[in-house]
């Protein structure tokens, strides 16, 4: 599907919710909803941040790193892909004050979704950097250009255009995993729509709200993804060089 029938279904649903506001018998939770729909957001942007920032560190130390760096890197992305989000997202809230570290629920939940993703997304990062062709780097060394500059100037630029489509589907099940900071306290909205609902048995009421602002969140990540596969393509010669 191509990014202006996304954005046009996009439109489409915030359209019919903004609808949906009107009508009287959403009044009474809709608020609550959007603030819930506030916080996931908040949660799931910066956990993304975090995501990257772990999965560049960890790829680039498991490839360049000395062994024992190399060995750390390993270890991180084998541990938080290889075990239950939710038991490291209680791990950090509930085993760590008993080691005398103190996190508030936010952070945890933060911390959490970053790691994991962060793990997932570090080997995305090493395959994407592994793809571009050995002879870029030939040609780096070729006018005496550092590891690092070619990594800035000439692997990166390329490995981004092989790597949005994946994280991107990491953030959209970054979003998603969000539902379970409600079971930390964070009244997200996954959170504020089972207290809703506990109260007031709209059952489909809400929960159409629901889905359609989690699609809607959804799409945003698919565009903002797409756009930015867009321009790294475009500093990226059919060949391959930038």
């Amino acid at each position: 599907m191509g990014e202006r029938h996304i954005t046009v279904m996009l439109l489409a649903i915030i359209a019919f919710t903004a609808w949906l506001s009107t009508l009287e018998r959403f009044h009474d939770f809709l608020p609550a909803l959007l603030d819930g729909a506030i916080t996931t957001g908040s949660i799931a942007s910066i956990a993304s941040f975090l995501a990257c920032a772990f999965g560049v560190t960890a790829a680039l130390a498991r490839l360049y790193g000395p062994l024992p760096v190399r060995w750390c890197a390993r270890g991180y992305i084998e541990v938080f892909r290889g075990t239950s989000l939710l038991v490291q997202l209680f791990w950090l809230f509930f085993v760590l004050p008993t080691f005398g570290i103190w996190l508030a629920p936010f952070t945890v939940a933060v911390l959490a979704l970053g790691l994991n993703t962060g793990a997932y997304g570090a080997e995305i990062i090493r395959a994407a950097i592994e793809a571009v062709p050995r002879g870029q780097w030939e040609a780096s060394s070729a006018v005496n250009m550092t590891r690092g500059q070619a990594l800035h100037r000439i692997i990166l630029p390329q490995a981004v255009v092989l790597m949005a489509p994946p994280w991107g589907n990491l953030f959209i099940e970054l979003l998603k995993s969000t539902a379970l900071v409600s079971l930390i306290t964070i009244p997200d909205l996954a959170f504020r729509a089972s207290e809703i609902n506990t109260l007031t048995m709209k059952t489909t009421d809400i929960f159409v709200l629901v889905l359609l602002a989690y699609f809607a969140m959804s799409l945003a990540i698919t565009i903002l993804m797409r756009l930015v596969q867009s321009a790294a393509s475009r500093g990226v010669a059919p060949g391959g060089a930038p």
